[in-house]
This record gives structure tokens, sequence and C-alpha cells, in this order.
């Protein structure tokens, strides 16, 4: 099966799918095709004729096609244009998840070379994994190129499927938006932090889940937050001149509307700079995206609520900059959180911990059936696991099987951290409060960051918190790994909610 797929470059607006099944009388100017590697390249599928297969095939061999990723173009095949054969590996010892990763790299890469030739309307093979296929398409063209003078080429972002079968459309239209929730995180992380104020922020999330059924989305303020004691949150947002946003987003796709909610929070520190504990200069630019954990739940509640997913949610975002001024928490300060502890400032740069104790604090009295926290809380996590994996530190053997498989299925990977109370003896030896914010020792940074959070929650809820720091951003291009903000680990998420309507 071949799907018609025209060229994203704008993310901030999704329209309908329009796409269909290979055919000449389509107008396809260009091909992704699929080939797996044996004694000889083996094409998967089946829509061409035996004399071209044979002559594509015979070519491929020629070419030295082997490894995974290798791409080869061919020119006015059958009256197609451009035909970009890209090569899936070895079929042999690939269970499912990795053959819709290689799908998913394999469909990213051909449609990157046929674009840079200047191809408009690309038919894909979906005959191995649709889903991966379609995900692959839409994570492969994300750009942000809105800023620039010289704009990349205007193309309508359409793409589907036109089929008889309502499988085929729906593995697609899932795929579609798969991708699309990620490349919506991948925007929110990658615009710059002056057009990506807590306000804009809020605004734009308001905007993308607008008038999607079941979700009601309220804004709060400094006030609304002073009210609620979330001191932890107001002393990092203090510095700033830019006004604090709390984001409580409530989704209710369960057929019982009063069922416990799925909690989620993400860490909305729109702009890093460190606070008094400035940061040093270099790379400081990359802290426009220490929002990714708020991020990745916008870009997940996109996609949920879109499905239309059967569950209920419940999400908070607290929202605010970290900069240095006469205004800013100074280092030594105390303040007390939500639940009453009281907390020694001792490095402002650790400030994503403050913010998310008050949340973690807030969606506690609602008791959810679990909560989950996504944050770029250390640089520690980056040290231990780089870009490969995301660490997840849990109080819940259940939970983290549930985000292993969820993870895994996506090829978004989440590895367990240890969640031990000795992490965090040095935090509590402060003389003039509960907790400090930071131990005395470098050593173990992420592991004493989840033990100062698993302060804040009800023990008896299942909680994961998922520090992304390590995967906030990609060094280099590969597929539909593009350089920059990640948006990870959006798909994940939505795998994870996915899988919870059978459990």
């Amino acid at each position: 099966m071949l799907l018609r797929v025209q060229r994203i470059t704008n993310i901030t607006s999704i329209k309908q799918p329009i796409c269909r099944f290979f055919s000449n009388k389509q107008g396809f100017d260009s091909l992704v095709l699929g080939a797996y590697i044996s004694e000889k390249p083996i094409l998967t599928t089946q829509q061409v004729s035996t004399k071209t297969r044979d002559m594509l095939q015979s070519q491929l061999a020629l070419s030295q096609f082997k490894k995974a990723g290798d791409v080869r173009l061919f020119y006015n095949v059958g009256g197609i244009k451009q035909v970009a054969i890209v090569s899936l590996g070895d079929k042999s010892n690939k269970n499912p998840h990795k053959e819709q990763e290689s799908v998913r790299m394999a469909t990213a890469i051909g449609i990157q070379t046929l674009q840079k030739q200047g191809a408009a309307y690309t038919g894909i093979d979906v005959s191995v994994d649709i889903q991966g296929a379609a995900e692959g398409a839409v994570l492969a063209q994300f750009s942000f190129d809105k800023l620039k003078q010289k704009k990349g080429d205007a193309f309508d972002r359409q793409m589907g499927a036109y089929h008889s079968e309502e499988s085929v459309q729906k593995a697609w239209e899932i795929g579609r938006l798969y991708g699309a929730s990620q490349n919506v995180a991948r925007m929110l992380m990658t615009t710059p932090a002056n057009l990506m104020t807590p306000k804009l922020f809020a605004e734009e999330v308001a905007y993308l889940l607008a008038g999607l059924e079941n979700v009601d989305i309220l804004v709060h303020d400094e006030e609304w937050a002073a009210r609620k004691k979330m001191n932890a949150f107001l002393s990092v947002a203090r510095g700033s001149m830019e006004p604090l946003r709390f984001l409580e987003i409530h989704y209710k796709g369960a057929k019982d509307k009063n069922e416990k909610p799925y909690g989620l929070i993400g860490k909305g520190i729109t702009f890093d700079s460190g606070g008094i504990s400035l940061k040093p200069s270099a790379n400081m630019a990359l802290m426009k995206g220490d929002m990714g954990g708020a991020a990745a739940v916008a870009g997940a509640l996109y996609g949920i609520c879109k499905m239309q997913l059967p569950v209920n949610i419940v999400a908070m975002i607290p929202l605010c900059e970290n900069m240095p001024s006469g205004k800013a928490t100074k280092p030594g300060d105390v303040v007390k959180a939500m639940n009453g502890k009281s907390i020694e400032v001792l490095n402002t740069d650790a400030e994503g911990r403050m913010i998310l104790a008050d949340a973690l604090s807030y969606i506690s009295t609602m008791k959810p059936k679990y909560i989950i926290d996504l944050a770029t809380l250390t640089g520690a996590m980056d040290v231990a696991l780089g870009q490969v994996f995301t660490g997840v530190f849990t109080n819940s053997g259940k939970l983290w099987h549930q985000l292993e498989k969820a993870g895994d299925s996506v090829s978004d990977p989440f590895w367990r951290m240890p969640l031990h109370e000795s992490y965090i003896s040095e935090m509590k030896q402060s003389i003039v409060a509960d907790l400090s914010n930071v131990g005395f020792r470098r050593s173990g940074g992420a592991c004493a960051a989840a033990g100062f959070l698993q302060e804040f929650v009800d023990k008896d809820i299942p909680w994961a918190h998922i520090d992304i720091a390590g995967v906030m951003d990609c060094s280099s291009t590969k597929g539909h790994q593009i350089k920059g903000m990640t948006g990870r680990p959006t798909r994940a998420l939505i795998e994870l909610l996915r899988n919870s309507i059978h459990q």
C-alpha cells in the first residue's frame, strides 16, 4: 500500500488529512519505498510490476545497498519522477516495536531525501507498518522557520489515506496524531523565550485545545497561587518581570466523568537563567527549552484529546521565568510550600523542584490514579543517560512497567533510576528549615532531586518523576530525530494513556 503525503512546513495549524493509495492517476511525483536486506534487497511493496521490481532490486544490489537507513534514488521509474528506496535492515530477529521503528526511521529518511530534490507529492509505502510510516512522515518534516526572512518552500500540510478498510485509515490517523503531538511539543520548546513567556505559553495551549471535546482549561494567576499558599512556586517567579501562570487542564473522556483521573505535571520554566545563582553564559540560550516537561504534557494532551481516548486526565503546568533581579529569591532564603514544609533555598538554579513541589501538593489533593511529573530537572541526568534513555524515578513497580512498555512501544525508551531516602538525607540537615533544595555534594544530583519531590507527593498515590534533561535536545539529525528540541517523551505519554484503557 502506498499513501500520498505533502510536505509539512508549518506546525501551528493542523488540517484534516487528504491522502490516496498509490496510483499514477493520483499525480505522484515521488515515492518512498522500503526494502529488506538478506541475500539480496527485497522490496516490501506489492504495488509494482514484476519487471519493475526485478529492475529496482537488481540496481539496489549493484549499489551496495546494505545497512539500515541506506537510501538510493531512482529517476523516471514507471512514470514517477523520483523513487527513494530506504533499507529497513535485515528482517530476521526483529520484534514488532523494532520493526515499527525501522519503518518510522526509513520513512523519515526517504521523505527528507526527496524533499531536498524538490519533491512535492510523495507516495509512502505502508505495507510493513502503517502507524510507523505515518509517525515518521510527520516527525521528519518538522521545521521552525517562521521567524526567518527567507522561508522554506510553502506546501499545504495534508496527509492521510483514502481506503475502504477502516483499520488502515485508523492506524494512519493514529500515527499522524502521534507525530503531530510531538511536533507540537517541539514547536513550544523551540520558540524563543521572548515569544513563549508564561502568558504566551498558556494562551498557545489554550488555543491549541480550544474547541476539542471534554476539555476544560483554567488559567490561574499570581493572586490565585498566593491564595493556595504556593510559596515555593512564587519564590521562583519573583525575579522576573513576566507574570507567572498556572495551567490547570481537565480532560474527561471516560464514560464515567466522575472516575478518578490520571495526573500529569509538566515543569514550565520558560527561561532559566539560574536566578541569583546565575548559570554560565555558554549554552544558556538552550534554557528556552527548560519548559520541555510542560511542552510534552501539552503535546500529549493534544493527541489524547484529538483521539478522544476514553480516560479522565488532570494536568498541571506551573509556568514562570527564573531570573535575577532586586526582587529575586536569594540563596539562604526560606519559603513554606503549599503542603506546609519549609524549604531553605541554597541554590536558586535548583528552581524546577520548587515549582513542582507546589504542583505535586496541589494535584495530590485530587487523589488521581497516579501522578507523573516531567521536568528538565538536572544536568546530572544528562551525564548519567545522555540523549538515549529518559530517566524515571518511581515509588510504584506497576507504574514503572507501564512506562517501560509504553516507551519500548514507540521507541522512546525509559530507564529506571533509584529512589532512596539516603539521597535526600543531606537536604534534611538544614538548620533553619525542614528541607534545603540541594544537598552539600553534587554526586547523585538527579536522585537527590527526585527524593526532594517525593516529599510533596501523597504517599498513597503511585507516582513517577521523569527527568528529561538529557533528552531535551538532539545534537544531530537522523531520520525523524531532528536536530534541536526533541519534544520527548510525548509519544510515550500518549501510548501510556492508550494502554491504560485495557488495564
